[in-house]
């Protein structure tokens, strides 16, 4: 394994600020709590914190003896942001809002993993099948619960 060079790292993070900051427009157009900055923050951050896995175990050698499991940050990741994306839930008079939201930031984090292990087409088709099922499938939410706002 090897570090990273500075550029990649660039790449990788702006590729998740980006496709983060896509889900965030589509839940700011709809007024919900975690918008734009949060969703971008929460990608960018899953993504930092990946770049680092991978360059702190391409610096670290055996003679060392230090073993370093990337997957343990993906692990880490994953807990802190559903620790966040559990902040936007919340019940009020018999009904449950925010899950949706929640599930963005929980998916926007994903997609910041994606991006700093430089699965880019990944995160990229997961940013799309995402926005779609936050736009389109409103419809459908509306139609099934018409109480609900989307």
């Amino acid at each position: 394994m090897t570090e990273l060079s500075t550029e990649t790292a660039f790449l990788r993070l702006v590729a998740a600020a980006i496709l983060g900051g896509l889900i965030g427009l589509e839940r700011e157009r709809k007024n919900h709590g975690a918008g734009l900055r949060t969703t971008m923050l929460t990608s960018l951050a899953a993504s930092l914190f990946t770049v680092i896995a991978i360059n702190t175990a391409a610096t670290l050698t055996v003679e060392q003896r230090v073993v370093v499991d990337p997957i343990r940050v993906i692990e880490a990741v994953t807990a802190g942001v559903a620790f966040l994306a559990a902040g936007t839930i919340v019940s009020k008079r018999g009904h449950v809002l925010g899950i949706t939201t929640g599930a963005s930031m929980w998916i926007a984090g994903a997609i910041g993993v994606a991006c700093g292990t430089g699965y880019f087409v990944e995160a990229g088709i997961v940013t799309a099948i995402t926005l779609v099922t936050l736009i389109t499938l409103r419809v459908v939410d509306r139609w099934v619960s018409p109480d609900k706002d989307g």
